[in-house]
């Protein structure tokens, strides 16, 4: 199993919508994927540890595969529309995309 992140970094005064990006696009790409997506969440930042410190990242969005074909097969023909919906959601650009095997799940 894979886990394909997206992980957004925290800037002063950047612009996040993390109900958009909860309700709106994260369910798009959840349909455009299809029944080769095995899971999805988001994670929304809250601190770098000490309590009133910014988070490094304001939020991750987190998609499930069986592989990183898979991921490939669904990701390059929802790219273009995935892409242009970034602006309803940050002026912060793409964000740092991170594919990593998941070894242990509880």
């Amino acid at each position: 199993m894979i886990k394909v992140s997206i992980l957004y970094p925290y800037r002063e005064n950047g612009r996040f919508d993390v109900d958009y990006y909860c309700a709106t696009h994260m369910p798009l790409a959840a349909k455009l994927f299809g029944p080769l997506l095995k899971g999805w969440s988001v994670d929304v930042g809250i601190n770098a540890g000490p309590p009133g410190s910014p988070p490094p990242y304001v939020a991750a969005g987190h998609f499930l595969f069986e592989s990183t074909n898979d991921f490939y097969t669904v990701f390059k023909p929802a790219s273009e529309q995935l892409l242009a919906d970034i602006p309803n959601y940050t002026d912060g650009g793409n964000g740092a995309i991170l594919i990593s095997e998941i070894k242990i799940s509880v």
